[in-house]
């Protein structure tokens, strides 16, 4: 049985940076995901801990969703090799290279976000230092007096 979507599971879905694109009856994920989720399997990684992994909740999904899905990402990479991957969903239509550029956007939006919370984490931490320095009295007289 298909598992439908609601429009908020659909919206939240969207906000997941591994998906391409979502409807209430199926999800097309990026490039990056499908690569990394074939790594991961290959390295014994459980189908359905990938997903986790990534941030979806599987709960509602059928049982065999995610293992299913690896096949038939694993017969596209064999029968036209990695880059067969990078046709949405594995549906044989090509978008072009605005597919690869959608991928490439979302990951460096990614990697803009990881950014920018370590640099408030460092910023955070120099005005800690600053202020337990605050109070000590640096030594300012020269050696050589």
């Amino acid at each position: 049985m298909r598992t439908t979507f609601s429009n908020e599971e659909v919206a939240l879905l969207k906000q997941n940076p591994n998906v391409f694109s979502c409807t209430r009856n199926s999800i097309n994920y990026t490039y990056e995901f499908k690569k990394h989720a074939l790594e991961l399997h290959a390295e014994g990684v459980y189908a359905r801990e990938i997903w986790k992994r990534a941030g979806f909740d599987t709960s509602k999904w059928r049982n065999d969703y995610c293992r299913s899905t690896l096949k038939d990402w694993k017969k596209i990479v064999k029968k036209r090799g990695i880059e067969g991957l990078l046709k949405v969903g594995g549906i044989q239509y090509d978008r072009g290279p605005t597919n690869v550029d959608k991928d490439k956007i979302k990951r460096l939006e990614l990697q803009v976000r990881y950014l920018e919370a370590e640099n408030d984490f460092l910023a955070k931490l120099r005005a800690k230092r600053a202020e337990r320095n605050s109070g000590r009295v640096k030594n300012t007289e020269s050696s050589g007096n």
